[in-house]
């Protein structure tokens, strides 16, 4: 279950950011992508947790495993 992840129109324009918090999920993924460990982030941006990181790693897999229609 992703409990952590908030969608707020009024926050970062709508983008899906952690626990409300000027933090979005799209910014943590691409740590993680540049080879940051869940501990390195949480230790750069003490507001997050470890748990934060992996709700945010958790939603990133949910929304690529949509069915994408090439062309539409």
């Amino acid at each position: 279950m992703i409990t952590r992840i908030k969608v707020d129109p009024r926050i970062c324009e709508g983008k899906p950011t952690i626990r409300g918090m000027r933090i979005t999920v799209d910014f943590v993924l691409k740590l993680l992508g540049d080879g940051y460990t869940a501990e390195e982030i949480v230790s750069e941006y003490p507001e997050l947790e470890k748990e934060d990181v992996y709700q945010a790693a958790k939603y990133g897999a949910w929304l690529a495993s949509e069915k994408t229609i090439p062309g539409a």
